[in-house]
């Protein structure tokens, strides 16, 4: 009992520093001190200036610090509880450290400010330096959690859409138009790409023609994207001819596949890790009959590619799996495509790696097990592999290796 008293008071201590963080970027008594710790980095990490630096430990990082070791002590003595004094124990790691580097004699920052290059994706559940990277230099008011990422989820704040190129495919149709919508409502850059040159989106909307299997054409302008939210597909619903099988594997699995590494492609530099992501709608047909076999059997392929190039993606790609709303492709579905872009939108914003949205409690089960186990069955039995893409002809090239993940 002690014990799990003791992580609670740890998780009560980071609960204090992220309402101290949020509350630097709002609060004037304090803002002005919080500025000094990003005045103190360069965008590599490293330290700007010494004096700027001591200050912000001093002025930002200590009370902040002093704060956590406070309220956790006050907690242990009201409740008398020896296990919630770990709280104040874990707060004074951060506090002495804090107190030395104000003095100039820690140089060595914490590790979610280490300086040089970013190396992974950010983290889901704490904070990594990627992660971190994001609110000094992609959005200042987003991003606030210190070690663990769970207030960031629970407010909305672990993503930031605010200025963010983000370009949706399949953009004419029903979702496509909801998400172009809800992303503008977000203060995004949308570029509507699609197959309907005469279609009228938002004031506002970039619009960008492409033809199915001219993929690579799209390479040059998916440099500047952000956010590349992969929409469009195909419903052949009951007809298994040769050229419907053709059609439904060639849209809905390998002209996404292709603009998959093509994007992933424009991971080239370090910051690009911390901002950009890929969007893949994926639909629930990865667990569940779509009534639909060559959309349930292109989808599943799509999904379980999805999840292989996961292992090893240079930037965020999220799934939506989604259940059925109604649009030209399934005109009987049962949720509005309008409240399905909202809800994708809300998920992403509290860090949904695996974005579920349908009326079918089922797949909120079965999907995440089906992920977990294919995902581990994808690392124990296949290569690590190191995919470009030739920026003239747009073709993928795979440079495996032989070590085995």
């Amino acid at each position: 009992m002690q014990f799990i008293l003791g992580i609670i008071s740890i998780l009560l201590a980071e609960v204090v520093r992220d309402i101290y963080h949020i509350a630097g970027h709002y609060w004037q008594p304090i803002k002005q001190f919080h500025l000094l710790h990003h005045k103190a980095y360069r965008r590599d990490f490293s330290i700007a200036n010494m004096e700027t630096y001591k200050k912000s430990q001093l002025y930002n990082d200590v009370p902040e610090a002093l704060c956590m070791v406070g309220l956790t002590a006050a907690i242990a003595i009201l409740t008398q509880s020896p296990g919630m004094w770990l709280g104040c124990v874990y707060s004074f790691v951060f506090l002495v450290p804090a107190v030395l580097r104000s003095q100039g004699m820690l140089l060595a920052t914490d590790l979610s400010h280490k300086p040089g290059d970013l190396v992974g994706i950010p983290a889901l559940w704490r904070v990594n330096r990627t992660y971190h990277w994001r609110h000094h230099f992609d959005e200042t008011n987003a991003y606030f959690a210190g070690h663990f990422t769970s207030v960031d989820r629970m407010i909305g704040t672990s993503l930031s859409l605010k200025g963010k190129v983000v370009a949706v495919t399949g953009a004419s149709g029903a979702l496509g138009q909801g998400l172009i919508e809800e992303l503008s409502r977000q203060g995004a850059k949308v570029i509507a790409i699609t197959t309907s040159p005469a279609a009228v989106f938002k004031p506002g909307t970039t619009t960008l023609a492409w033809e199915l299997g001219a993929e690579s054409d799209l390479l040059s302008h998916l440099q500047e994207v952000d956010i590349l939210i992969v929409n469009h597909g195909a419903n052949v619903y009951g007809d298994r001819s040769p050229a419907s099988v053709y059609q439904s594997y060639e849209v809905n699995t390998f002209s996404t596949l292709r603009l998959t590494d093509l994007f992933l492609n424009t991971v080239t530099r370090s910051h690009e890790r911390a901002t950009k992501e890929l969007w893949i709608n994926t639909s629930e047909a990865e667990v569940n009959p779509a009534f639909s076999p060559l959309y349930e059997l292109s989808k599943r392929a799509l999904g379980d590619l999805v999840t292989l190039r996961r292992l090893e993606a240079p930037c965020i790609i999220r799934k939506l799996v989604l259940g059925p709303f109604k649009s030209q492709l399934n005109p009987y579905g049962v949720m509005s495509a309008p409240w399905v872009a909202r809800a994708i939108i809300f998920l992403a914003k509290r860090d949904f790696r695996d974005i579920i949205v349908t009326i079918n409690p089922i797949t909120y089960l079965l999907f995440p097990m089906k992920e977990l186990f294919q995902s581990l069955y994808f690392r124990l039995f296949t290569k690590n592999a190191k995919v470009s893409v030739n920026p003239m002809s747009g073709n993928v090239v795979d440079r495996s290796t032989s070590k085995f993940n």
